[in-house]
């Protein structure tokens, strides 16, 4: 057995990730994530000054794995807490993190009205279109036909609606100042998202408004798919009506 040398290893365990095993579903993205917020505070030298929020759902999972200080708020509220947090410890590096259900459906107000007042947090958005934790049900994101635990037959948008897209409806906002789109399916796309997470956390200091970065995920479980198959499905159907990318930049919206 051949040892690998130091100078030559490629990969070693993020320092700021606990000893915890990633308790989520097999090629899930959400420990992803977790790396690239922790790989960004850590090279920034911030980890005593960074306060993650996490409201209800998979997110809740996040204060087992992510060696910073954080706090539960309740389901949908993590924009207010955020804003709370933010204004009584301002040299604080403040951000959420929240699933779809709980930032795009109960937390729709929380999440439109921090992101107007543009308060100076990163708010990290997890898109799988789904409600992952509670039983597969559909979702604000949930796309139309796609079939869910309480839309078996697929989401019929003439009864229940079409698809959310937040992150477009929050990017025009005066207080928004980057609003992107991304994912965690491949090392090229992990490599953006690692660059928007730094770009957010400068801009926080900088006292430039919220970063807005949402997360097109898979749910592999609530999909009923294998990892494999439920990335390709993803970038099939939801790449689609999510397309990847930036949609505001430095305060400017970016023309397509």
């Amino acid at each position: 057995m051949s040892i690998v040398k130091p100078e030559n290893l490629v990969y070693t365990k993020t320092k700021l990730m606990t000893d915890k095993t990633l308790s989520y579903c097999p090629g899930c993205g959400h420990g992803v994530v977790h790396r690239m917020i922790m790989e960004v505070v850590d090279q920034m030298n911030i980890q005593d000054k960074t306060i993650g929020i996490a409201p209800v759902g998979c997110a809740v999972l996040a204060y087992d794995f992510m060696n910073v200080d954080m706090q539960q708020a309740a389901h949908g509220r993590a924009p207010a807490l955020g804003t709370a947090i933010k204004r009584l410890q301002p040299d604080k590096y403040v951000f959420t993190y929240q699933g779809d259900g709980d930032l795009a459906a109960i937390g729709t107000a929380e999440t439109i009205h921090c992101c107007n007042r543009g308060e100076d947090i990163v708010m990290i958005f997890i898109n799988n279109a789904i409600y992952g934790m509670t039983g597969g049900q559909m979702a604000p994101t949930t796309l139309a036909n796609m079939p869910s635990s309480t839309s078996p037959y697929g989401r019929d948008v003439a009864r229940m609606g079409y698809p959310l897209k937040i992150t477009e409806m929050v990017a025009p906002l005066a207080g928004v100042y980057n609003c992107s789109r991304h994912s965690v399916h491949t090392p090229v796309a992990v490599r953006r998202l690692k660059r928007a997470i730094q770009k957010g956390f400068e801009a926080q200091a900088a006292k430039k408004g919220i970063t807005f970065i949402e997360v097109v995920s898979n749910c592999n479980s609530g999909w009923k798919k294998t990892p494999n198959d439920a990335n390709k499905w993803m970038e099939e159907n939801l790449f689609p009506v999510y397309p990847i990318g930036d949609i505001k930049v430095d305060g400017n919206m970016v023309e397509k």
